[in-house]
């Protein structure tokens, strides 16, 4: 628990010290045929670059994590209607607010606004999400398909 507090301060911290939870800032990347901001592109290669290098680090030579009894690493899903689905929708939210749920965060213990009413959203739009699924179900008289059980850890 320590360690995931630890990890997400230095997220946090790099997301401020970037400006990645400003707005203005994420628009102006989005904005590729005005005044295009490309400081989003350095932060997220920077990011990809540093993960890349430690996930062969890491995974591949240690054989159990620090802190943890083992890796959890992700398996392949298929690309389905559902995760296109999602994914557009997502694309669609943090261009038109500039904020993605990390950086919202952030911002909303930063006292922003515009962060809180996001936060709020993306709680109501995940509660919509969870409760769909359910009465799409029971509608049809369709039972519930048996999915991978998540652990309170694995968030």
């Amino acid at each position: 628990m320590f360690a995931a507090f630890v990890a997400g301060a230095l997220f946090a911290l790099g997301l401020s010290l970037s400006g990645m939870t400003e707005p203005a800032r994420v628009i102006g990347f989005l904005d590729i045929t005005g005044e295009w901001d490309p400081s989003l592109a350095f932060v997220m290669g920077g990011a990809v670059t540093v993960y890349a290098v430690l996930y062969q680090v890491i995974v591949r030579r240690l054989a159990q994590p620090l802190v943890a009894d083992e890796f959890h690493v992700p398996q392949r899903a298929p690309i389905d209607a559902k995760l296109v689905f999602g994914a557009a929708l997502f694309g669609v939210g943090w261009g038109l607010a500039g904020f993605c749920p990390g950086p919202a965060v952030v911002a909303l213990g930063a006292g922003k606004v515009e962060a809180a009413l996001f936060v709020l959203a993306l709680i109501a739009g995940s509660w919509v999400a969870s409760v769909l699924p359910r009465i799409g179900r029971a509608a049809t008289g369709a039972r519930e398909q048996p999915g991978p059980e998540l652990a309170s850890d694995d968030f």
